[in-house]
């Protein structure tokens, strides 16, 4: 298989970017973030059955399932401070080989408190690879491809959120409850393979010698108002996400729309249209600009959000297809900001935009579920609405 650096350092010669080396660039990148974080989302697909396993109410049972992401806040925060003496290779490598654990103990977990922790031992896991892999692609890539790099990343991610959901609603259907974390452990052993055969171990590119310290690199980055909020979007973007895609959950299965178990699952191909357009959002940023960009994705979720509130399911999906392709988009011109707006401590920058993404979730989750338990999905909705416009205000703060 071809070496993902090699890949980097000989697309920035190729003038439209559609070579073959570049196409499986692309395809290694993509798969490698597909293997790393399809943990994260598959589990949303069978939440009402983890609600009637463990008898809780939704609310609880949202917060348990998105605790990985407080593994990811305080993973990706860590990982960005130990960055400059952490090797990439091995650092992502051991992430999704120890990953495997806590995602086959799942299978098994005999109550909700378990569940909660094994689901943040997951996330600390699958935030370290994506972390240093996000860090490596920083440091690999020029400013030419970097966009299309960090676009690939970010469709695979996409990717795992269609395939994943779809996998965990088949393999639930049919096999059961324990043979959907079981298969899923053998995935996060995959993508190790795959690291060990594709990246290999190189220096940094745009390392440069510093005395400043990780936290004092973090607090420079504070201090820089793009960065600062670019921080802010992340966070409101994934709030917004598991806000959407958590709890639409549970409107889908009950009336009027009432749909059965696998149904769920195929419900989740709303994801296909974003496999394809994230890949433009590097192009896009860098022709149009990051801010147009942004806007641009989130006028697209705005208009889909309203269709979700339909009691016919047509529009549900298509709201969830304009939502799932805003935000998506969104996240991957904001990675892709982040990476090269920081010249130095591109790791701890990474970080930091990671801690405050997945940050984001947890809090979303938290906050949304509540609005969901006492209010209803309408004033979810419109909870999902407020951070997405704040995330639009902050976007007139990056200096393109």
């Amino acid at each position: 298989m071809t070496d993902i650096s090699a890949g980097l350092k000989s697309e920035s010669m190729e003038m439209h970017g559609h070579s073959p080396g570049v196409v499986l660039r692309s395809l290694v990148i993509g798969l490698t973030a597909f293997l790393t974080v399809v943990d994260l989302f598959a589990t949303q697909a069978i939440l009402p059955t983890l609600t009637r396993h463990y008898n809780v109410t939704p609310a609880a049972m949202g917060f348990a399932v998105n605790a990985s992401t407080m593994g990811m806040a305080v993973a990706g925060l860590v990982v960005g401070f130990l960055s400059p003496n952490i090797d990439r290779r091995l650092g992502i490598l051991w992430s999704l080989v120890v990953l495997a654990i806590p995602t086959t103990l799942l299978a098994t977990a005999p109550d909700l408190t378990v569940f909660t922790i094994l689901r943040i031992a997951q996330g600390l896991c699958m935030s370290s690879a994506f972390a240093l892999t996000l860090t490596y692609l920083g440091e690999q890539c020029s400013s030419m491809d970097a966009g299309g790099a960090f676009a690939a990343y970010i469709t695979g991610n996409v990717a795992s959120n269609l395939i994943g959901r779809l996998v965990s609603a088949a393999l639930v259907d049919t096999f059961g409850l324990a043979s959907n974390f079981y298969f899923f452990a053998l995935l996060n052993l995959a993508g190790a393979i795959v690291v060990y055969f594709t990246i290999r171990r190189v220096k940094p590119m745009h390392a440069m010698p510093t005395a400043q310290s990780p936290f004092a690199a973090m607090i420079d980055h504070w201090r820089n108002p793009s960065l600062r909020a670019a921080f802010a979007i992340g966070f409101c973007i994934l709030f917004a996400f598991i806000g959407t895609f958590t709890f639409v959950n549970f409107v889908l299965v009950r009336a009027p729309l009432s749909l059965g178990r696998m149904d769920l699952g195929f419900v989740y191909f709303v994801f296909l249209p974003s496999v394809v357009t994230t890949l433009f959002a590097g192009k896009a940023a860098t022709r149009l600009g990051t801010r147009p960009a942004i806007w641009g994705a989130f006028a697209v979720t705005a208009i889909g959000l309203p269709l979700m509130l339909s009691s016919h399911l047509p529009e549900v999906l298509t709201g969830m297809v304009l939502v799932g392709a805003g935000t998506f988009f969104a996240q991957a011109v904001a990675t892709g900001f982040v990476g090269q707006s920081a010249h130095e401590n591109r790791g701890v920058a990474s970080g930091t935009y990671l801690a405050c993404y997945f940050l984001g979730g947890l809090v979303g989750s938290a906050v949304l579920g509540q609005l969901f338990d006492h209010l209803g999905w309408a004033a979810c909705v419109a909870g999902i609405c407020a951070s997405l416009a704040v995330a639009a205000w902050l976007t007139k703060r990056l200096e393109t």
